[in-house]
């Protein structure tokens, strides 16, 4: 138990500079400073192939970041969208490292290039069917609502508003975050790792359902189980893709944390867990002509 403690530690430390970051953007942008005062770069046509490109990074903290963006409505749906999918926590950085084999080496490519195709297409597509969605300009969100912590804060020095409130607030979802991870790694530690690869030796077109499922645990235990099955061949690439575009959890804590948008956020984790399942069938059925994978 001391070694689950220490992980959800570990993966929380990982993403707290993210979340610290993402507050003191979200504090720029609410004084309106001329460094975020242009809305093009989080909600302008460009936005899902920037999110695409940023969730390639392999660091769960962007699904955060983009999280938190999402729910002062700094950002649209799709571009929520790109980042999730295109996120993979470090199975790519496990597959590198795996050079006893092949097969991890030469799925790393395939599994970028899939992924942010597929973030950019679904980002757009989201975009462009609920294009009546307005996310709100800093403008409009300061004309609207308060200050994100809750009162006016004008006043104070730019260091507290620019790094102590960001700090207290990136702490509070800390916490959060860490006591989800805990509970996650608790359940996992009694169920055993070698029991959830087991269980993913199914059918290939049936796989898909439980390794997206696999890949909604927050933290990297996700990736490490979906990355090390695959590398030894308990399932199949489109199944290794299928929870990898899924593999967005601790975004998802910070979405289902607000209880005010509880319907809309499981309507997008439903999509999303519906495209990755497709998404892994799909390859698979394309798997005989791609015969390294």
């Amino acid at each position: 138990m001391l070694n689950v403690f220490l992980e959800a530690l570990i993966d929380t430390l990982k993403i707290l500079p993210f979340l610290i970051l993402i507050y003191i953007i979200i504090e720029l942008i609410e004084h309106k400073t001329t460094v975020f005062g242009n809305r093009k770069i989080l909600q302008g046509n460009l936005a899902p192939l920037i999110g695409s490109a940023v969730g390639l990074v392999p660091l769960c903290g962007f699904s955060v970041m983009a999280a938190k963006l999402y729910e002062k409505k700094y950002i649209r749906t799709g571009t929520l969208l790109s980042v999730f999918i295109a996120t993979s926590d470090e199975a790519v950085i496990l597959l590198l490292s795996d050079v006893t084999h092949v097969r991890s080496l030469t799925a790393v490519l395939p599994l970028i290039i899939v992924k942010f195709l597929l973030a950019l297409a679904v980002g757009y597509a989201a975009n462009a069917l609920l294009f009546k969605e307005k996310a709100l300009s800093p403008q409009q969100f300061d004309q609207s609502t308060q200050y994100s912590c809750g009162h006016e804060h004008s006043a104070d020095s730019p260091f507290k508003i620019y790094f102590l409130l960001p700090l207290l607030h990136a702490l509070k979802i800390a916490a959060y975050l860490f006591a989800v991870g805990f509970l996650f790694g608790t359940l996992i530690f009694y169920v055993g790792e070698e029991n959830i690869s087991a269980s993913l030796a199914v059918n290939p077109y049936l796989q898909p359902l439980i390794t997206s499922a696999v890949g909604l645990i927050p933290g990297c235990a996700s990736s490490v189980i979906l990355t090390s099955a695959y590398t030894n061949q308990i399932i199949t690439f489109g199944s290794l893709t299928a929870g990898l575009v899924v593999n967005a959890g601790m975004g998802f804590m910070i979405l289902l944390k607000n209880p005010r948008l509880i319907k809309t956020n499981l309507a997008i984790l439903a999509v999303l867990y519906a495209i990755s399942y497709l998404s892994g069938i799909a390859i698979n059925a394309l798997l005989p002509f791609f015969p390294f994978l």
